[in-house]
């Protein structure tokens, strides 16, 4: 086989789709695995649902996931435009289906939509329900379509697929599948706007820009044999087929657009980092052979092979998405973890704190960016919270005993001048073994007092090393106050 070359072919409808992710990433690890070329192409032809800013959204997408493309609208490699709406200002789609109503291979249709709505609808074999058109214009002579189309009559150009017989196409994961030529409609070409269709542009654009290896979703298996009618009334070498399965929800419904996690930019805000979203889409629909989970971008394009995909349906399984990001998060250098979870922290924490400190002690205790909100709410105030909390069985501490443990400790925290976490802890340590102390039965007092909550990012002494002295006192000595109420 020549040079592979694939290429990515997004709409610029809004946010890029889980799914859209996926065939990037598999068309650019093909790429990059088989030392071809990957290039972006944008389908644009759909003027209805185009959105402007779209086009940023795809490229900044594509920049933030390190999918950087060979070729594209910013890169000319020799194959442009790689714009379909450029492609069509130039009369290049309509040139080919001009050629194929000369072979006979296609029609111009003047229906109008009245008559278009009344035609029957008809049940695939595979329980779909189909409109086909009925070939009602097919018949037209060659005077009476010059006639219409020297009037001005709104007119498509559709493909002329045979009633009978039937059109088989080759996919590398579903494998050969046959298609009764009767389920297959005889698809618009050139639209009455003259843009192309999706389905007529992407197969021009993939044979003039050598495309090999064409990644796709399966609901474009359908589609398949249209495209093939289409490459051999062409007389053009047929791409190889990568249909990707079917990506569902935890309640195994289709990922659709209204779901809060089913596009790149919807898990940005979530708090998930853009390396295990990379990861975690590479495994929906491929497992490598050693079940390996966790990748690199680069790991990625060493070990995937579009052979070991699967057919059944990948679930977008959140809780799994979340240990993955945590993993990330925690092997993560800490100047760059840092850097990402400062605006959390600011967005909560006013007060004059060190950040970094509060940063390190989240690091490994968070899965996702969001969740640091609540991690470290108490670090700007103390919650309130029932004397309950004070309660330990392990540590065999509650209310009363709390309450005595403070006062006593209290005078010994007013004399430490070093309040840094290691010192704070040796001299809590040294009080507790001259008291005969378990170790447990002095922080958790202190721990709680000083976050007003049962789980906190670090103990007693990590926190009172980030509120300094004065703020630390302060807060055990409400915390008495509490106790001595109650």
């Amino acid at each position: 086989m020549s040079r592979v070359r694939t290429r990515f072919a997004p709409s610029p409808t809004g946010r890029m789709h889980v799914g859209n992710l996926r065939t990037a990433l598999y068309a650019y690890l093909i790429a990059r695995h088989e030392g071809g070329d990957f290039i972006l192409r944008v389908e644009d032809t759909d003027q209805e649902r185009f959105v402007a800013e779209a086009l940023d959204i795809i490229y900044r997408t594509m920049e933030k996931t390190g999918l950087l493309h060979d070729e594209g609208p910013d890169k000319d490699g020799g194959y442009g435009p790689y714009v379909q709406s450029e492609r069509t200002a130039s009369g290049l789609y309509l040139k080919y289906a001009k050629q194929l109503v000369e072979q006979g291979d296609a029609y111009y249709c003047f229906c109008d939509k009245e008559r278009l709505a009344s035609l029957k609808t008809s049940v695939s074999s595979d329980g779909t329900e189909i409109v086909n058109y009925d070939k009602h214009c097919l018949g037209l002579s060659k005077e009476e379509v010059e006639a219409n189309l020297a009037a001005g009559k709104p007119w498509v150009i559709r493909l002329n697929v045979p009633n009978e017989g039937t059109t088989a196409f080759h996919d590398e994961i579903y494998g050969d599948i046959t298609v009764p030529n009767e389920e297959l409609d005889d698809m618009v070409l050139i639209k009455s706007d003259g843009y192309p269709t999706y389905n007529f542009a992407n197969v021009i654009d993939d044979h003039l820009m050598k495309i090999t290896h064409v990644v796709r979703g399966n609901e474009y298996l359908s589609s398949a044999p249209k495209y093939n009618r289409l490459y051999e009334a062409f007389g053009w070498e047929v791409p190889v087929y990568v249909h990707c399965p079917l990506i569902t929800d935890e309640n195994h419904k289709k990922l659709s657009k209204r779901c809060g996690h089913s596009s790149y930019e919807d898990l940005l805000e979530q708090g998930f980092i853009s390396e295990a979203v990379v990861n975690f889409v590479a495994l929906l629909g491929w497992c490598p052979d050693d079940n390996r989970e966790i990748f690199s971008l680069e790991e990625l394009v060493e070990a995937f092979d579009y052979r070991h995909m699967s057919k059944s349906p990948a679930v977008f399984d959140t809780v799994k998405l979340k240990w993955m990001n945590g993993e990330y998060l925690k092997a993560m250098d800490f100047g760059r973890f840092y850097e990402m979870a400062e605006p959390y922290i600011a967005e909560v924490v006013t007060k004059d704190f060190d950040l970094k400190k509060i940063a390190a002690l989240i690091k490994t205790r968070i899965e996702v960016l969001t969740d640091i909100r609540e991690q470290i709410d108490f670090f700007e105030e103390v919650p309130e919270h029932d004397v309950s909390l004070y309660t330990h069985k392990k540590m065999k501490t509650d209310a009363e005993k709390s309450l005595a443990l403070l006062r006593e400790v209290i005078p010994v925290l007013e004399a430490q001048e070093d309040f840094g976490n290691d010192a704070l802890f040796e001299t809590l340590k040294a009080y507790a073994g001259e008291k005969g102390y378990k170790i447990g039965y002095v922080m958790w007092p202190l721990r709680t007092a000083v976050s007003g909550k049962q789980n906190t990012p670090g103990g007693a002494t990590e926190i009172m090393d980030v509120l300094g002295k004065e703020e630390s006192l302060a807060r055990i000595r409400e915390g008495i106050e509490k106790l001595a109420g109650e």
